[in-house]
């Protein structure tokens, strides 16, 4: 038979999901498209991949792939028991999850999705919500390749010591040993442990501590030198873009260390971070986005919402030609309130904050 290759693609099965089976198109001497495996085609297909997939998308994903094994969405929902439906609601609504996408838009799956999904039915099977899930995960999931060495109860431990050190310096108001301690915090874990681990607890709790003679001063001495690195870390890590994200507090919700470290946060996404000041009237945010122009507008919290709170943001939300998402403490305790809404919640752990506002800003995540 006499064949002319035409292309080398990725066949769909009969449920409409990419299927691992990889075939040619080729003409047989009737001009009828016939799909079988040539020998030769099949080495020449291994050896000349660029050649033979131009202008064939899937085929090129497929092959990228193929080095991980990875599960269409039924054979997921197989082996875990969850069907598509909540898989789907998992990642659009919620981000637990993010299945590789081929071209045309099919899901697969890699065994660490799937343990993933096992991990989730696992906490929803303790009674956990679902949409409290994230910021477990979040806590959890960095500390597992750690567990398999050093026991969690150690890491918190170094943790302590940590707090310790910084404590001290801060009692003898001493600006270069906090310096000298800042760095090698820095220099030993990701950002978002620094800060969420590290320096906001001992931050929270001496801000609490404020009874006896000196301990305002003491807090004031740290939140002035923690809001000034966060400042210069921010201009670091600055991008220019066009697309701008606003960060500021919901009315006096928030502290500005607060609202600094969540722009923090949100800064390693490719959006310009724009922030502003504390004290900023809420009913002229909308004045505000109008002449900014933004993509999102995020509002830290971290009091417990009150009841009119999501009639206030659904009002603004109406206002505004961008995403309104809610921040801090208040995004996990408003979020069933605003379920349905067109207000989107970003938690407030610093690696659910990030991801979800990617996911919104791709619009890959439902409100």
């Amino acid at each position: 038979m006499g064949c002319v290759l035409r292309q080398a693609r990725i066949i769909p099965d009969s449920d409409g999901y990419a299927s691992d089976i990889r075939r040619l198109s080729v003409l047989n001497k009737h001009g009828v498209e016939e799909l079988e495996w040539d020998p030769i085609l099949r080495a020449d297909f291994n050896c000349h991949m660029p050649v033979l997939t131009e202008g064939v998308p899937d085929l090129q994903r497929g092959a990228a792939l193929e080095q991980e094994e990875l599960f269409p969405i039924r054979e997921v929902a197989r082996l875990t028991g969850i069907n598509p439906v909540t898989l789907r609601a998992w990642e659009r609504r919620y981000g637990l999850i993010q299945p590789t996408r081929t071209e045309s838009g099919h899901r697969l799956y890699s065994m660490a999705d799937i343990e993933k999904v096992r991990s989730i039915l696992g906490w929803i099977d303790r009674g956990v919500a679902v949409s409290k899930v994230g910021k477990i995960l979040a806590k959890t999931e960095p500390l597992k390749a750690l567990a398999k060495i050093i026991p969690d109860e150690l890491v918190q431990a170094d943790y302590a010591q940590w707090q310790q050190e910084v404590q001290v310096a801060v009692t003898a108001f001493d600006e270069v040993k906090l310096e000298q301690v800042y760095g090698q915090i820095f220099s030993s874990y990701p950002l978002t442990v620094v800060f969420q681990d590290i320096l906001m607890p001992i931050w929270k709790l001496m801000l609490q501590r404020h009874h006896a003679f000196g301990q305002t001063s003491e807090w004031l001495f740290l939140d002035g030198f923690l809001r000034s690195r966060v400042l210069q870390r921010m201009l670091l890590v600055r991008v220019m873009q066009p697309r701008r994200v606003i960060v500021c507090a919901l009315a006096d919700q928030a502290h500005e260390l607060e609202v600094l470290v969540t722009a923090l946060y949100l800064s390693s996404v490719d959006s310009a971070i724009q922030l502003l000041s504390i004290g900023q009237p809420f009913d002229e945010l909308t004045l505000v986005c109008e002449r900014i122009k933004p993509t999102a507008l995020v509002l830290v919290s971290n009091h417990a919402p009150a009841p009119e709170l999501p009639r206030r943001l659904n009002r603004l939300a109406l206002s505004l030609d961008c995403q309104l998402l809610l921040a801090g403490d208040a995004s996990d305790l408003a979020q069933d309130s605003l379920a349905g809404s067109s207000i989107g919640c970003l938690g407030n752990e610093g690696m659910v904050m990030r991801q979800r506002l990617k996911q919104f800003l791709a619009g890959n995540l439902d409100t």
